[in-house]
């Protein structure tokens, strides 16, 4: 604190400028508690002060945070300001709320985001970044190629939809970005929007502020849902992470207590190995002296073994002329079984297609039985259709006669009604010409309204029409790249999983492929001094046959060799229980391990019930899209109906037209003359 105030002091006499004494009080307050804050909101600063602050904060390794809230900054002032933080790597967390920061501020806090590698936490509340569009599209690109800061607050900015749609490409390409708020601007329909296309790609952003910004709810819940997922995925790789770096430390701690407890096996197998080699050497000079005399024995036994050689040669031949003889006989007992068993299926053969033929018989016969019947009801049903027919014929004719009278009858009563309308339209002749003219205006007047009211209509409708289609297509891309995003992001995740699965897998086979390698080399060693040990014992038995001097030696060499077997058992077998613990603490890891695939299923699960949600989703964005399609097809029904309402009163009024006209005594008299 005090290197940072004697910096400032100095600065200022070097540059001929007084210090400002709200910002040495300021120091002097930071510097007594110890804190690496520097607040000095509510002062107003000069552009001199702000130049002096500024090649401070070049060499400042202290503060942390730095609040310039509400400090009347000018533009040459914020400009100077922030010039001195690009290459500051002490700030995490910077504040200028209120300074109404405008186009040169815009373009400054883009080259101070492009430039900073270390801050985290930029407050811009209350400012008019978003009034010059070409100044903030300068501060969205600096914030596109920014890869530390995690939290912007840009409310109250005037911030439109053109510069939404800016913030939206800045999006797209940061991947740092968590927390941003939009409150109480401008943004709109359009803005909300591309913010939406914008988070479908960016999943870094977790929690996104809306509020006051004429947004309809639909695309609000539409950006929360976006959010959701994307604080879900954080939440979800952070435990990956963490139960990653747990279990990385609890296999390096295997790894020792296994390296530790190989060094001791090793240890004790060198030991038994150089107690065996003592005992070896003891034996062997004991074994040397038995083989002098045993070489003596081996004439005398080598010509008995002769001797049963040719007896046993003997008892070969014999046995393989018996078993000749029994394949002989086996061959013929076969033979006799296949010919009972072809006899027996001729027989069953034979009988299952007598039984079929019967079948098909007793099928025939039903069947004509059945036509039978059918062909007898036809006969009876033509009968009494037949006799229905004449009856009918028979009252027709009667019909005709009554008919033919009353039409004669109806023919007089027709002929004195004409003479009487006759007459009366003579009269009513003259009254209906002078109406006629009249109403022929008039009906020509309502037509033309009528067209004029139906076009309208028409081109209004069409283009409601033309309006619903393009707000479709929009849906229909949404869903798309909605649906396409969330398969990508599964499938990453899975792969990811499973690489990690498939990783540790091969180590842990890796390890018990080692100690199974280790375990039969100890099991060969062993097998190959029970070996020695046996051929020990079979050539002491031989010598104790043979020799009866030799016996009380070979009896103290066998009691010397069974306490070192007895030994050497002991030692195998606490050889074998160190081993079958090894076995058993690897059955403990492989245990942790299917508990870890439990986990990876539950979260598969888990990602299965968020594609479910997403396919409800688009679900329910199709039932939108049919039920609009319906709205439609109802609008062109009752366009169409119009249209044939409209057709049917200009066919009536034409029919009514020439009724009339043949009701008038120009009617009258044409059709006479023609």
């Amino acid at each position: 604190m005090e290197d940072f105030r004697w910096t400032y002091l100095q600065l200022c006499k070097e540059g001929g400028v007084e210090p400002q004494e709200s910002v040495v009080a300021q120091l002097q307050e930071s510097r007594a508690a110890h804190s690496s804050r520097l607040d000095l909101s509510g002062h107003s600063l000069s552009t001199d002060t702000c130049s002096v602050l500024a090649r401070a904060f070049q060499k400042d390794a202290v503060f942390t945070e730095v609040s310039l809230s509400d400090c009347m900054l000018t533009e040459e002032g914020t400009k100077m300001l922030l010039a001195g933080l690009f290459h500051n790597t002490s700030v995490k967390c910077l504040d200028l709320k209120g300074n109404n920061l405008r186009s040169t501020g815009a373009e400054v806090l883009g080259k101070l985001l492009g430039c900073n590698k270390t801050l985290h936490r930029l407050v811009l509340e209350w400012n008019a970044l978003g009034v010059w569009e070409e100044s903030f599209s300068l501060f969205c690109d600096g914030l596109a190629s920014n890869n530390t800061l995690t939290h912007l607050d840009l409310r109250n900015n005037q911030i439109n939809h053109h510069g939404a749609s800016e913030l939206a490409l800045a999006l797209r390409r940061n991947s740092t970005l968590q927390e941003l708020d939009l409150r109480w601007n401008n943004i709109g329909l359009l803005g909300g929007r591309s913010l939406l296309e914008a988070l479908q790609k960016n999943k870094s952003v977790i929690q996104l502020e809306l509020a006051g910004n004429n947004i309809p709810s639909d695309i609000l819940k539409a950006l929360e849902q976006s959010t959701g997922h994307n604080s879900e995925r954080e939440f979800t790789l952070r435990e990956s992470r963490n139960k990653t770096h747990v279990l990385s430390r609890e296999i390096q701690s295997l790894k020792e207590e296994k390296g530790r407890q190989f060094l001791s096996l090793m240890e004790t197998i060198d030991r038994q190995r150089e107690e065996m080699g003592r005992s070896t050497k003891s034996t062997s000079a004991q074994i040397g002296q038995l083989q002098q005399a045993l070489n003596e024995r081996k004439s005398a036994i080598n010509s008995l073994t002769a001797k049963l050689q040719m007896t046993e040669a003997a008892l070969a031949l014999s046995e393989q002329k018996g078993q000749s003889m029994g394949e002989v006989l086996c061959r013929m007992k076969a033979e006799k079984e296949e010919q009972k068993d072809q006899q027996s299926r001729l027989r069953k053969k034979q009988e299952e297609e007598s039984s079929l033929r019967e079948g098909k018989l007793h099928r025939e016969i039903q069947n004509l039985m059945e036509t039978n019947g059918q062909l007898r009801s036809k006969v009876e049903e033509l009968e009494c259709r037949c006799k229905s027919q004449q009856q009918q014929i028979f009252e027709l004719k009667q019909e005709l006669t009554n008919s033919t009278a009353e039409l004669k009858m109806r023919l007089t009563k027709a002929e004195d009604r004409l003479e009487s309308e006759k007459r009366r339209s003579k009269q009513a002749l003259e009254d209906m010409e002078t109406l006629r003219h009249k109403e022929v205006e008039n009906v020509s007047r309502h037509l033309e309204e009528s067209e004029r009211a139906l076009q309208e209509r028409i081109f209004k409708l069409e283009a409601q029409r033309i309006q619903l289609e393009e707000e479709l297509g929009k849906t229909k891309a949404a869903i798309v790249t909605e649906r396409t995003q969330a398969e990508e992001e599964l499938g990453k995740v899975r792969t990811q999983m499973r690489l990690e699965e498939q990783e540790r897998v091969s180590s842990l086979e890796e390890r018990l492929r080692s100690l199974r390698a280790s375990m039969q080399q100890l099991q060969m060693h062993c097998s190959q001094q029970k070996q020695s040990i046996s051929e020990l014992q079979a050539k002491s038995s031989h010598q104790s046959v043979e020799t009866d001097g030799l016996r009380r030696r070979i009896e103290e060499l066998q009691q010397d060799l069974s306490g070192k077997e007895q030994e050497k058992v002991a030692e195998v077998s606490r050889v074998r229980v160190e081993l079958l613990e090894q076995i058993g603490q690897l059955e403990a890891d492989r245990t942790a391990q299917e508990g870890l695939k439990a986990k990876i299923s539950a979260l598969e699960r888990e990602m299965k019930v968020l594609t479910n949600n997403h396919r409800d989703v688009l679900l329910d964005k199709e039932s939108e899209k049919s039920s609009l399609l319906e709205k439609l097809r109802l609008k062109e029904v009752e366009i169409q109906r119009m249209k044939e309402d409209e057709a049917q009163r200009a066919s009536y009024l034409q029919s009514a037209i020439l009724s009339y006209v043949q009701g008038s005594p120009l009617g009258h008299y044409s059709s006479p003359n023609k």
